[in-house]
Protein backbone atom coordinates (compact mmCIF):
# COMPACT_ATOMS: atom_id res chain seq x y z
CA UNK A 1 0.00 0.00 0.00
CA UNK A 2 1.26 3.48 -0.57
CA UNK A 3 0.55 5.65 2.17
CA UNK A 4 0.08 8.64 0.62
CA UNK A 5 -0.76 13.15 2.05
CA UNK A 6 -4.66 13.42 2.48
CA UNK A 7 -5.64 9.71 3.52
CA UNK A 8 -6.51 8.63 7.16
CA UNK A 9 -5.21 6.52 9.70
CA UNK A 10 -7.00 5.68 13.12
CA UNK A 11 -4.80 4.46 15.77
CA UNK A 12 -6.01 3.42 19.39
CA UNK A 13 -4.14 3.61 22.68
CA UNK A 14 -2.54 6.60 20.69
CA UNK A 15 -2.35 8.79 23.74
CA UNK A 16 1.24 8.04 24.77
CA UNK A 17 4.22 5.45 23.94
CA UNK A 18 3.63 3.54 20.79
CA UNK A 19 0.17 4.49 19.54
CA UNK A 20 1.28 8.08 19.80
CA UNK A 21 4.57 7.62 18.06
CA UNK A 22 2.64 6.08 15.18
CA UNK A 23 0.63 9.00 15.07
CA UNK A 24 3.27 11.21 14.59
CA UNK A 25 4.83 9.16 12.17
CA UNK A 26 1.51 8.82 9.88
CA UNK A 27 1.00 12.73 10.07
CA UNK A 28 4.78 13.47 9.25
CA UNK A 29 3.62 11.24 5.94
CA UNK A 30 0.89 13.88 5.33
CA UNK A 31 -1.86 11.61 6.84
CA UNK A 32 -4.82 13.00 8.40
CA UNK A 33 -5.19 10.95 12.12
CA UNK A 34 -8.26 10.08 14.43
CA UNK A 35 -6.36 9.41 17.67
CA UNK A 36 -8.38 6.68 20.61
CA UNK A 37 -7.85 6.07 23.62
CA UNK A 38 -9.58 6.10 27.00
CA UNK A 39 -7.42 8.45 28.86
CA UNK A 40 -9.27 12.16 28.12
CA UNK A 41 -6.47 14.14 29.60
CA UNK A 42 -3.69 12.63 27.90
CA UNK A 43 -5.24 12.46 25.01
CA UNK A 44 -6.23 15.92 24.55
CA UNK A 45 -3.09 16.70 25.48
CA UNK A 46 -1.18 14.38 22.48
CA UNK A 47 -3.85 15.79 20.07
CA UNK A 48 -2.74 19.70 20.56
CA UNK A 49 0.89 18.58 20.28
CA UNK A 50 0.14 16.91 17.14
CA UNK A 51 -1.89 20.55 16.07
CA UNK A 52 0.85 22.65 16.87
CA UNK A 53 2.90 20.38 14.48
CA UNK A 54 0.78 21.04 11.92
CA UNK A 55 -1.58 17.80 11.13
CA UNK A 56 -5.45 17.40 10.80
CA UNK A 57 -6.13 15.39 14.04
CA UNK A 58 -9.53 14.01 15.02
CA UNK A 59 -9.76 12.87 18.76
CA UNK A 60 -12.23 10.33 20.73
CA UNK A 61 -12.31 9.04 23.73
CA UNK A 62 -12.25 5.29 24.04
CA UNK A 63 -12.70 2.02 25.34
CA UNK A 64 -12.24 -0.52 23.19
CA UNK A 65 -12.88 -3.18 25.65
CA UNK A 66 -16.07 -1.42 25.00
CA UNK A 67 -18.52 -2.23 21.61
CA UNK A 68 -20.16 0.37 21.64
CA UNK A 69 -17.69 2.54 22.02
CA UNK A 70 -15.63 1.52 19.23
CA UNK A 71 -18.76 1.70 16.52
CA UNK A 72 -18.93 4.74 17.91
CA UNK A 73 -15.45 5.71 17.03
CA UNK A 74 -15.88 4.49 13.73
CA UNK A 75 -18.88 6.43 13.37
CA UNK A 76 -16.97 9.81 14.08
CA UNK A 77 -14.13 9.12 11.98
CA UNK A 78 -16.44 8.53 8.73
CA UNK A 79 -17.99 11.83 9.72
CA UNK A 80 -14.93 13.91 10.23
CA UNK A 81 -12.61 12.64 7.04
CA UNK A 82 -14.92 10.52 5.00
CA UNK A 83 -12.91 7.42 5.11
CA UNK A 84 -10.05 5.31 6.81
CA UNK A 85 -7.14 3.47 5.12
CA UNK A 86 -5.03 2.82 7.65
CA UNK A 87 -6.25 1.17 11.36
CA UNK A 88 -4.21 0.22 14.32
CA UNK A 89 -5.48 -1.75 17.05
CA UNK A 90 -3.06 -0.83 19.20
CA UNK A 91 -4.69 0.12 22.77
CA UNK A 92 -3.39 -2.83 25.41
CA UNK A 93 -3.04 -3.44 29.37
CA UNK A 94 -1.13 -5.31 31.60
CA UNK A 95 -3.19 -7.31 33.68
CA UNK A 96 -2.12 -7.29 37.11
CA UNK A 97 -2.27 -10.52 37.84
CA UNK A 98 0.14 -12.44 40.24
CA UNK A 99 1.36 -15.62 40.55
CA UNK A 100 0.27 -19.18 39.10
CA UNK A 101 -2.88 -19.38 36.44
CA UNK A 102 -4.62 -21.11 39.97
CA UNK A 103 -4.54 -18.42 41.91
CA UNK A 104 -5.45 -15.49 39.66
CA UNK A 105 -7.83 -13.00 39.78
CA UNK A 106 -10.71 -13.64 37.51
CA UNK A 107 -10.96 -9.91 36.74
CA UNK A 108 -7.45 -9.98 35.56
CA UNK A 109 -8.15 -12.10 33.02
CA UNK A 110 -11.89 -10.42 31.98
CA UNK A 111 -10.40 -7.29 31.90
CA UNK A 112 -7.31 -7.94 29.93
CA UNK A 113 -9.20 -9.99 27.00
CA UNK A 114 -11.76 -7.46 27.04
CA UNK A 115 -8.59 -4.84 25.53
CA UNK A 116 -6.04 -6.92 24.00
CA UNK A 117 -8.36 -8.91 22.10
CA UNK A 118 -12.01 -7.91 22.07
CA UNK A 119 -10.87 -4.78 21.52
CA UNK A 120 -9.00 -5.76 18.27
CA UNK A 121 -11.99 -7.66 17.15
CA UNK A 122 -14.57 -4.83 17.50
CA UNK A 123 -11.97 -2.69 15.57
CA UNK A 124 -11.78 -5.26 12.95
CA UNK A 125 -15.57 -5.37 12.96
CA UNK A 126 -16.35 -1.61 13.08
CA UNK A 127 -13.68 -0.30 10.14
CA UNK A 128 -12.86 -3.53 8.23
CA UNK A 129 -16.15 -3.72 6.13
CA UNK A 130 -16.19 0.17 5.65
CA UNK A 131 -12.46 -0.38 3.99
CA UNK A 132 -13.30 -3.31 2.26
CA UNK A 133 -16.55 -1.35 0.69
CA UNK A 134 -14.58 1.56 -0.66
CA UNK A 135 -12.66 -0.06 -3.40
CA UNK A 136 -9.49 1.36 -1.97
CA UNK A 137 -6.21 0.38 -0.77
CA UNK A 138 -6.32 0.53 2.73
CA UNK A 139 -4.77 -1.84 5.86
CA UNK A 140 -5.09 -3.27 9.26
CA UNK A 141 -1.67 -3.08 12.29
CA UNK A 142 -2.85 -5.66 15.15
CA UNK A 143 -0.36 -5.18 18.13
CA UNK A 144 1.03 -8.37 20.04
CA UNK A 145 3.97 -8.80 21.66
CA UNK A 146 7.02 -11.22 21.65
CA UNK A 147 5.92 -12.39 24.88
CA UNK A 148 2.70 -14.99 23.83
CA UNK A 149 2.88 -14.17 20.34
CA UNK A 150 6.40 -15.78 19.75
CA UNK A 151 6.67 -17.77 23.27
CA UNK A 152 5.18 -16.97 26.59
CA UNK A 153 6.49 -15.65 29.82
CA UNK A 154 4.86 -17.82 32.52
CA UNK A 155 5.50 -15.01 34.95
CA UNK A 156 3.35 -12.78 32.65
CA UNK A 157 0.52 -15.57 31.25
CA UNK A 158 -2.53 -13.57 31.05
CA UNK A 159 -1.13 -11.04 29.06
CA UNK A 160 0.62 -14.12 26.75
CA UNK A 161 -2.75 -15.72 26.03
CA UNK A 162 -3.99 -12.03 25.09
CA UNK A 163 -0.96 -11.29 22.14
CA UNK A 164 -1.26 -15.35 20.76
CA UNK A 165 -4.56 -14.54 20.71
CA UNK A 166 -3.99 -11.69 18.55
CA UNK A 167 -1.82 -13.09 16.01
CA UNK A 168 -3.85 -15.84 15.38
CA UNK A 169 -6.83 -13.57 14.75
CA UNK A 170 -4.63 -11.49 12.45
CA UNK A 171 -3.70 -14.79 10.29
CA UNK A 172 -7.00 -15.09 10.06
CA UNK A 173 -7.81 -11.63 8.93
CA UNK A 174 -4.77 -11.82 6.70
CA UNK A 175 -6.17 -15.18 5.00
CA UNK A 176 -9.67 -13.95 4.72
CA UNK A 177 -9.02 -10.24 3.39
CA UNK A 178 -6.91 -12.37 0.52
CA UNK A 179 -9.46 -14.84 -0.02
CA UNK A 180 -12.15 -12.05 -0.67
CA UNK A 181 -9.43 -10.24 -2.92
CA UNK A 182 -9.92 -7.44 -0.78
CA UNK A 183 -7.43 -4.15 -1.42
CA UNK A 184 -7.32 -4.72 2.45
CA UNK A 185 -4.14 -5.88 4.17
CA UNK A 186 -2.99 -7.10 7.49
CA UNK A 187 -0.29 -6.72 9.90
CA UNK A 188 0.60 -8.22 13.17
CA UNK A 189 3.41 -6.04 14.81
CA UNK A 190 5.77 -7.31 17.31
CA UNK A 191 7.42 -3.98 19.11
CA UNK A 192 10.65 -4.06 20.06
CA UNK A 193 13.55 -5.84 19.56
CA UNK A 194 13.94 -4.48 23.22
CA UNK A 195 12.04 -3.16 26.34
CA UNK A 196 9.81 -0.28 25.47
CA UNK A 197 9.14 2.95 27.60
CA UNK A 198 5.47 2.81 27.50
CA UNK A 199 2.64 3.13 29.60
CA UNK A 200 2.14 -0.42 30.31
CA UNK A 201 3.64 -0.78 33.05
CA UNK A 202 0.87 1.48 35.10
CA UNK A 203 -2.25 0.25 33.23
CA UNK A 204 -4.02 -0.49 36.80
CA UNK A 205 -4.17 3.49 36.79
CA UNK A 206 -7.09 2.79 33.82
CA UNK A 207 -8.49 -0.21 34.90
CA UNK A 208 -12.35 0.04 35.24
CA UNK A 209 -14.54 -0.21 38.22
CA UNK A 210 -16.16 -2.97 36.53
CA UNK A 211 -13.05 -5.22 36.68
CA UNK A 212 -11.96 -4.43 39.97
CA UNK A 213 -10.07 -6.70 41.55
CA UNK A 214 -11.75 -9.10 44.08
CA UNK A 215 -8.80 -9.39 46.37
CA UNK A 216 -6.26 -6.99 46.76
CA UNK A 217 -2.62 -7.63 45.43
CA UNK A 218 0.14 -9.42 47.64
CA UNK A 219 2.41 -7.21 46.77
CA UNK A 220 2.57 -3.50 45.27
CA UNK A 221 2.82 -2.85 41.28
CA UNK A 222 6.35 -2.37 39.97
CA UNK A 223 7.45 0.77 37.49
CA UNK A 224 9.26 0.32 35.00
CA UNK A 225 11.87 2.36 36.84
CA UNK A 226 11.97 0.02 39.44
CA UNK A 227 12.11 -3.04 37.29
CA UNK A 228 15.01 -1.12 35.44
CA UNK A 229 16.87 -0.71 38.80
CA UNK A 230 15.97 -4.46 39.79
CA UNK A 231 17.67 -5.61 37.03
CA UNK A 232 20.78 -3.34 36.97
CA UNK A 233 21.30 -4.22 40.17
CA UNK A 234 21.50 -7.66 39.48
CA UNK A 235 23.77 -7.71 36.69
CA UNK A 236 21.52 -8.09 34.05
CA UNK A 237 21.61 -5.64 31.09
CA UNK A 238 18.81 -3.52 29.88
CA UNK A 239 18.00 -2.38 26.57
CA UNK A 240 15.33 -0.12 24.93
CA UNK A 241 13.89 0.10 21.86
CA UNK A 242 12.71 3.73 21.14
CA UNK A 243 9.03 4.09 20.48
CA UNK A 244 9.49 5.62 17.25
CA UNK A 245 11.57 3.04 15.68
CA UNK A 246 8.62 1.12 16.29
CA UNK A 247 6.41 3.71 14.47
CA UNK A 248 9.33 3.38 11.59
CA UNK A 249 8.80 -0.49 11.49
CA UNK A 250 5.30 -0.07 10.96
CA UNK A 251 4.95 2.21 8.64
CA UNK A 252 7.78 0.59 6.06
CA UNK A 253 6.00 -2.76 6.72
CA UNK A 254 2.46 -1.18 5.59
CA UNK A 255 4.40 -0.19 2.21
CA UNK A 256 5.33 -3.27 1.61
CA UNK A 257 2.89 -5.61 2.60
CA UNK A 258 4.70 -7.20 5.15
CA UNK A 259 2.79 -9.74 7.27
CA UNK A 260 5.34 -10.25 10.46
CA UNK A 261 6.36 -6.83 11.57
CA UNK A 262 8.80 -8.09 13.71
CA UNK A 263 12.13 -6.57 13.89
CA UNK A 264 15.10 -8.84 13.26
CA UNK A 265 16.67 -9.97 16.83
CA UNK A 266 18.64 -13.03 17.75
CA UNK A 267 16.92 -13.46 20.84
CA UNK A 268 13.28 -13.68 19.16
CA UNK A 269 15.27 -16.09 16.38
CA UNK A 270 16.03 -18.35 18.71
CA UNK A 271 12.84 -18.36 20.83
CA UNK A 272 11.11 -19.23 17.43
CA UNK A 273 13.30 -21.86 15.92
CA UNK A 274 13.11 -23.46 19.99
CA UNK A 275 9.92 -23.18 20.43
CA UNK A 276 9.24 -25.01 16.35
CA UNK A 277 11.63 -27.26 17.03
CA UNK A 278 9.60 -28.24 19.99
CA UNK A 279 6.70 -29.05 18.47
CA UNK A 280 8.31 -30.52 15.17
CA UNK A 281 10.22 -32.92 17.35
CA UNK A 282 6.94 -33.66 20.20
CA UNK A 283 9.30 -32.53 22.42
CA UNK A 284 8.34 -30.87 25.98
CA UNK A 285 9.03 -26.82 25.81
CA UNK A 286 12.31 -26.91 27.24
CA UNK A 287 12.70 -23.40 26.05
CA UNK A 288 10.60 -22.46 28.66
CA UNK A 289 12.57 -23.41 31.33
CA UNK A 290 14.56 -20.18 31.98
CA UNK A 291 11.63 -18.63 32.70
CA UNK A 292 10.54 -20.94 35.12
CA UNK A 293 13.86 -20.87 36.81
CA UNK A 294 13.81 -17.14 37.18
Amino acid sequence: MRLEAGQVAVVTGAASGIGLAMARRFAAEGLKVVLADVEEAALDKAAAALRADGADVHARVTDVGERDQVMDLAESAYRAYGAVHVLCNNAGVGSGAEGPVWEHDPNDWAWALAVNVWGVFHGVQAFVPRMIASGEPGHVVNTSSGDGGIAPLPTASVYAVTKAAVVTLTESLYAQLRAEHARVGASVLFPGPHMLRTGLWESYRNRPARYAKRRPRRTPYRSLAQWETAMRAAGREVRFTPVEEVAGLVVDGIRAGRFWLLPPSEDSDTRIRARARSMLERANPSYLETFILD
